[in-house]
């Protein structure tokens, strides 16, 4: 019994808000316009956001931001502020992921109300998620997750203190050995303290790390985020670029669209080398379905592109975008160059890259946000790329790496909080953060809307349809091996 792994139970009352966020965090005074931010009224959003394009439609605009998700419920999407040579600014998406960290990086809005955000998550998204639920699943409330315990014990201990009962929480990772969480006819299982498998009526998952392969793509517990969130594009950039694509279409008469690099999709291996050169010999490679910094590939120079096809990879298919760097050497596009706005030059005159995190989520007043916050890269900005250029440390922003025993860590030393002290580095106004905030609900609508169409009528997933939009065999195994299809 002693080696069998179970989950710990979590009763109301037990929240420690000092457990839950960074300490320099904790102890923060956010930033007065970030408060401005997170408390304007969405009429002055549309408002100031049309009067600052012309061309956008305010009851467009007004339908996205009301917009009520049906899968891709909780959403947090990295965005880099660049500019072109012409000088015109803009926020680009470079991905949104469907299990965001951020609570422990948010200084406190209210400092009466010691929860957070966690808490504006928890009683706006998860709890009325579980109304009404279809499946009259008889058992408790679970959290699983596998990576930033720090953040997703605050949720479980928040989703104790307002669903007023217990919460299970419970490690899922890649590959354990015989977890404590397990599947039974599409309904989740937790082994509890006395080695019991207790029925599971919603979850609340932080799995990363290829869920696929562990959490059914269609559950009878209702989980958020559900798999098909992430397949449809919160953990698959492959199918994330086709639904923005296909979202931009919709959108372009109304003045609006997702600002992304150029994305060239369903490319081998091979192939990398020919994008790569037609791009200027500067390009951003990769792997579609890898997060927390992993699986992304920065090349500036022949010997980094050299040292990315010597790699061997799980998978057949990878994306090539656009590199944004500096003005001197950054990707040659159609669009012509962008390249980044970066930090605000500090006492030896270095400019860092920096990207925001936004996160938002699906409540019944429309998408909302949650927190945000910043990272900048370890290394300065150069003007000049030599052959031994490290462009990783100049371009990575994330701070997550992994120890040689597989846990993970984080380099807050990169962190830039929204606070008095990190926030005027960034450069960025409010305007900006305006359009982060816009850019992050449009590329959660365009994935949620994808989800949407990769299920049949009979709420099936439509696994032919998948194909044909990622048909990597690679990604295809690892859900067949999860799934009966």
């Amino acid at each position: 019994m002693n080696n069998l792994k179970t989950a710990k139970l979590i009763k109301p009352g037990t929240f420690e808000a000092h457990d839950h966020w960074y300490p320099k965090a904790f102890n923060a005074t956010i930033h007065p316009m970030i408060s401005f931010f997170m408390n304007l009224d969405k009429e002055r959003i549309i408002t100031r956001y049309c009067h600052m394009h012309p061309t956008v439609k305010a009851d467009k605009l007004r339908e996205l931001l009301n917009y009520r998700a049906k899968y891709f419920l909780w959403a947090g999407a990295d965005l880099l502020n660049v500019t072109s040579a012409s000088g015109k600014r803009q926020m680009v998406v470079i991905e949104n992921n469907s299990c965001p960290s951020g609570q422990k990086s948010m200084p406190l809005l209210d400092d009466n109300k010691e929860q957070g955000s966690y808490r504006l998550l928890v009683e706006r998204t998860f709890k009325p998620y579980l109304k009404n639920l279809r499946n009259k699943i008889k058992g408790g409330l679970a959290v699983i997750y596998d990576k930033n315990p720090m953040e997703v014990s605050g949720y479980a201990e928040v989703i104790a203190d307002v669903m007023q009962e217990p919460v299970y929480y419970a490690t899922f990772y890649k590959d354990e050995i015989d977890p404590a969480v397990r599947f039974v006819d599409g309904i989740m299982e937790i082994r509890n303290a006395e080695g019991e498998w207790i029925p599971i009526r919603a979850a609340f998952r932080y799995v990363t790390q290829k869920p696929w392969n562990r959490l059914p793509l269609l559950s009878k517990t209702k989980i958020l985020n559900p798999i098909l969130a992430c397949l449809a594009g919160g953990r698959n950039k492959m199918v994330a670029a086709k639904a923005y694509d296909i979202f931009n279409a919709e959108l372009q008469p109304h003045g609006l669209k997702i600002n992304t690099p150029e994305t060239i999709w369903d490319v081998s291996k091979n192939e990398v080398p020919l994008w790569v050169k037609k791009m200027g010999g500067q390009a951003v490679v990769k792997v579609p379905y890898s997060n927390a910094g992993q699986g992304v590939y920065t090349i500036v120079t022949e010997k980094e592109l050299e040292a990315f096809m010597d790699l061997e990879f799980d998978y057949d298919r990878f994306i090539v975008q656009s590199l944004i760097g500096n003005y001197h050497w950054s990707s040659t596009t159609a669009a012509g160059k962008l390249y980044h706005v970066g930090t605000i030059p500090n006492a030896k005159g270095h400019t860092y890259v920096a990207d925001i995190r936004m996160m938002v989520s699906s409540t019944v007043d429309g998408i909302q946000p949650l927190c945000t916050y910043a990272r900048r890269s370890e290394k300065p900005l150069v003007n000049r790329i030599e052959d031994s250029t490290d462009s990783w440390k100049m371009l990575g922003t994330n701070l997550s790496f992994k120890n040689p025993d597989g846990s993970w860590g984080s380099d807050t030393n990169r962190l830039v909080l929204m606070d008095r002290r990190d926030f005027n580095k960034l450069g960025v106004g409010l305007d900006d953060m305006i359009e982060a905030y816009i850019q992050t609900v449009l590329s959660m609508v365009a994935i949620d809307n994808m989800a949407q169409t990769l299920v049949n009528k009979k709420g099936k997933f439509r696994m032919r349809l998948f194909k044909s939009l990622n048909n990597d065999p690679g990604l295809i195994n690892e859900i067949y091996s999860n799934e009966k299809i």
